[in-house]
């Protein structure tokens, strides 16, 4: 169950929040700032790129591949973009154990394509920089001739392989961080090999990748909206702070109304898609809840047994005399539908709060705006079968804005309804 009296109580959620992920959220847009600044000094702003390669494959894992998959999304059909997840996981070399990386990540390792060549463009990523089979990933992409761009931390064993094979390295930006204070702090975590993931890192993977992607124009966004991006984070960060009363703070309320839920995150494109399927990592992560992600129209197809079966049902709730002292809650279905609707804006903004009104807004229910034929039908599918459905969209022309929006809201209510449900 969700305590309510803690999301009102911002040092009560200070305390519960051990591993800082929300100041790690609070500072995305710092991170992309410095990211920014420093890929240009690493030789990005230098770059005079002969044409846009074939493909790009974005190696990694967690948020590594994720921004793969905006990059994706942005770039549309100007170019191919493939994400490289891991093969497999091996038994962690000796050598390896020296090297300040969880074990399970150390033994992970990939497989270039075979189709994979000097016409195209290579990156990898880490937040560890440390993984062995990603510098193997390295040195065979150098034996077939493929540009190289590698996103690790300075000083690692990534970022020093990418010297080895002649790729461009770009930083990674670690998050600061106050040390932690965690009175458990000396008790083993019950899985060392599979910690939790920074929150913001794909933020730091995201934009020296974008940075990239615009020298060499995989992408085309507009002019100034990678600096701009980082003040979106910033305005989002304010919005969702810890000390804004819930009913003023949108994620604080996304997350009460997830509560005792089974979510359903269905997404209207594939940049809101990505969103989607960050939110239900998080959850899963961060708040240790289910959740199923999917794209409209096909999601309206998988999940439509979670419509018309019985999830969570007990009794026959018809039954109006049953004892229901010993019934647990039963869990609800809840979608929550995610779009990004350009040029589009939500409701007034309050006073005093500025009159930008086209950040994440709740969609209301009776809105009589046109809607696609999938949306129209998602919306008829919950209203047949008494299940709520919230839209959320952001009307931002600019679609890294729009996503800035969406994955601050997202990733902040994950936090806030993970740090909710464990109090104590």
């Amino acid at each position: 169950m969700l305590d309510d009296t803690l999301l009102d109580d911002p040092d009560a959620l200070q305390r519960a929040d051990r591993d800082h992920a929300l100041l790690a959220l609070a500072g995305a847009g710092a991170r992309v700032r410095t990211a920014l600044r420093l890929a240009d000094a690493a030789g990005v702003a230098a770059l005079r790129p002969d044409g846009r390669p074939r493909g790009v494959l974005v190696a990694g894992h967690g948020s590594a591949l994720l921004a793969g998959e905006i990059l994706a999304a942005l770039a549309g059909t100007a170019c191919l973009v493939t994400g490289l997840p891991p093969a497999d996981a091996g038994t962690v070399a000796r050598e390896d154990r020296r090297l300040r990386v969880p074990a399970f990540a150390a033994g992970m390792t990939w497989q270039l394509p075979g189709w994979a060549g000097p016409m195209d463009l290579l990156v990898i990523a880490s937040a560890d920089g440390g993984e062995r089979g990603l510098i193997t990933l390295a040195e065979q992409a150098y034996a077939r001739g493929c540009s190289i761009v590698v996103i690790a931390p300075e000083g690692s064993g990534l970022a020093d392989a990418a010297l080895q094979v002649r790729a461009l390295p770009l930083p990674y930006v670690r998050p600061s961080l106050p040390e932690q204070e965690d009175p458990a702090a000396g008790q083993p975590p019950a899985e060392p090999d599979l910690p939790a993931e920074d929150p913001g890192a794909l933020w730091a993977f995201l934009a020296p990748l974008l940075a990239l992607t615009e020298k060499t124009g995989i992408t085309q966004l507009p002019p100034g909206s990678l600096p701009a991006t980082a003040d979106r984070l910033d305005e989002s960060a304010v919005r969702c702070r810890p000390d804004a009363a819930a009913y003023t703070n949108p994620a604080k309320s996304l997350a009460a109304r997830l509560s005792g839920t089974v979510p359903l995150l269905w997404a209207e494109g594939p940049l809101a898609g990505a969103v989607a399927a960050r939110f239900a990592a998080l959850l899963a992560d961060r708040a240790g809840r289910p959740a199923l992600a999917g794209l409209l129209p096909q999601a309206l197809l998988a999940h439509r047994g979670m419509f018309v079966g019985q999830l969570g049902g007990g009794a026959d709730p018809d039954d109006f005399f049953r004892d229901r002292i010993d019934e647990p809650d039963p869990l609800l279905l809840q979608v929550l539908l995610l779009r990004h609707t350009p040029g589009r804006s939500g409701a007034p903004a309050e006073p005093g709060e500025g009159a930008d009104a086209e950040g994440p807004y709740e969609q209301p229910a009776d809105d009589e705006a046109p809607r696609g034929v999938a949306v129209s039908r998602a919306h008829r599918l919950a209203a047949a079968h008494e299940v709520r459905l919230t839209e959320y969209a952001s009307g931002r022309t600019d679609p890294l804005h729009a996503l800035a929006d969406l994955v601050a809201l997202t990733d902040f209510a994950a936090v806030y309804l993970g740090l909710a449900a464990t109090r104590g």
